[in-house]
């Protein structure tokens, strides 16, 4: 039977990242595989994350991967924009990981390998399946989803958090973290605060288990 896998922040941790894939063994060719944002900035590993993802969607045609806002920052780095603003919120360890010591988007631009670049440029917003939505925040109550804003997709905390409202269909997110998953009528919390010390998280669908590694 086909499984989904959806796993949370991540940002850098790429050791753990190897650790959970190792600990659930999903089958490349037939399940699917949802990463829900957040590969990089704060931990000391993400080009190791980002290789690894790139490796792993090479062999599973049904690897999801969707952008988190640490993604969306960086591309606006890349772009010039919100320089210091990036390089505060763990942009240095993420540039340091690219063997860069000059934090400038020129540095970035020449050392950031080019399947990098395109991976991030290529990170969807949402997806969904026939039972879930999957985004990195949150949505807006009473908008389409084909019309969601990038402020609540990537950014949404507790205006999205605190609502009790039933969506076209259940959601499944990450970004805020928490100490365990968070399990609602209307959604699920994934990001449990691997760069924080906690675990890094996958749900596995349909039963709707999780599995959890700690460093």
């Amino acid at each position: 039977m086909e499984k989904t896998f959806v796993i949370g922040d991540i940002h850098g941790c790429d050791q753990l990242l190897d650790r959970l894939l190792a600990r659930i063994a999903p089958d490349l060719t037939r399940d699917v595989l949802v990463f829900l944002g957040d590969y990089i900035n704060r931990g000391p590993g993400s080009r190791a994350v980002v290789s690894r993802l790139i490796a792993l969607r090479r062999l599973s045609p049904q690897m999801i991967t969707l952008m988190g806002n640490h993604e969306q920052v960086f591309l606006d780095f890349l772009a010039g924009r919100r320089q210091e603003f990036f390089l505060r919120i763990g942009g240095r360890e993420t540039l340091a990981s690219y063997g860069l010591t000059e934090y400038t988007p020129e540095a970035a631009l020449s050392s950031v390998p080019t399947e990098h670049l395109d991976f991030f440029n290529e990170l969807l917003l949402s997806w969904e399946d026939e039972e879930n939505i999957y985004v990195h925040a949150g949505l807006e109550p009473g908008v389409h989803l084909a019309q969601q804003s990038t402020e609540w997709l990537l950014w949404a905390r507790e205006r999205f958090l605190q609502l009790d409202v039933a969506f076209a269909k259940r959601v499944i997110h990450g970004h805020t973290p928490v100490a365990r998953p968070q399990v609602t009528p209307h959604r699920i919390s994934l990001d449990t605060g691997a760069i924080y010390g906690g675990p890094l998280t996958c749900l596995i669908l349909p039963e709707e288990r999780f599995v959890s590694v700690v460093a």
